[in-house]
């Protein structure tokens, strides 16, 4: 089963300094039917004006990972942190037994857009944590990338506390990418830029998303280049 959902279908918010699209259920958008994907419960893709961010507020029991795809992400948080994240990087937060943050777009004259991804932990009552990684953006050609998972690796691979991988890839003008999905697992597949083509049938443009059941394979085409995030998830 392959469940679509375009890039215009999503709930967006325009508070001015903040423009957002709601992949799930958040904030004033409530759908019962759109809670989750598996343990996926947010996905919200976010345009934030020079300057301005959020302020400190609570989180807890929820993995936060941000990819940041321009501008830079200043983070703060009440463990100490603080960091600067860009394209190429990767923040990820376990708010386990609770954590304040903040974070804001640090620049003076850019706007900051990233995509920041909240998943329910399989564990409760871990100590809430902060890193953040790189992974090699000129090494996403005709790759699976992991940029977190369950494994995790120091510097390179954000660790979370659930059983998931999330990869990053490109591929070229008419070019594919082949995955197979082990069986129970469930998919999501979200298109960062260009078209892709799945599994011959199934047209995503720039910011659909697809969330994928019960399919061994998929081959994934574009005819003019695609940047891709893959979610595995059980």
């Amino acid at each position: 089963m392959i469940n679509v959902q375009r890039a215009k279908d999503r709930y967006s918010a325009d508070h001015g300094w903040l423009k957002s699209n709601f992949s799930f259920s958040f904030a004033d958008y409530h759908d019962p039917d759109n809670m989750a994907f598996g343990p996926m419960r947010v996905l919200n893709d976010d345009s934030i004006a020079p300057t301005k961010g959020f302020g400190m507020h609570p989180h807890r029991e929820m993995e936060i990972v941000t990819l940041v795809l321009e501008g830079e992400l200043e983070h703060q948080d009440s463990l100490g942190n603080r960091a600067v994240t860009r394209w190429g990087g990767i923040q990820r937060m376990s708010a386990g037994t609770g954590v304040f943050h903040s974070e804001y777009n640090s620049s003076a004259t850019e706007t900051l857009d990233l995509l920041q991804m909240w998943f329910i932990p399989a564990v409760k009552g871990v100590d809430p944590s902060y890193e953040t990684t790189e992974f090699d953006k000129d090494d996403l050609v005709g790759k699976w990338v992991p940029i977190a998972s369950s494994a995790g690796e120091a510097g390179k691979v954000a660790h979370v506390h659930q059983d998931m991988t999330i990869y990053l890839t490109e591929i070229s003008s008419e070019g594919s990418m082949d995955y197979k999905q082990p069986a129970g697992r469930k998919v999501f597949l979200f298109v960062l830029e260009g078209e892709v083509e799945v599994n011959g049938e199934t047209r995503l443009a720039r910011r659909d998303a697809a969330r994928i059941e019960d399919v061994a394979e998929l081959t994934l085409g574009s005819g003019a280049g695609a940047r891709l995030m893959l979610i595995d998830l059980p």
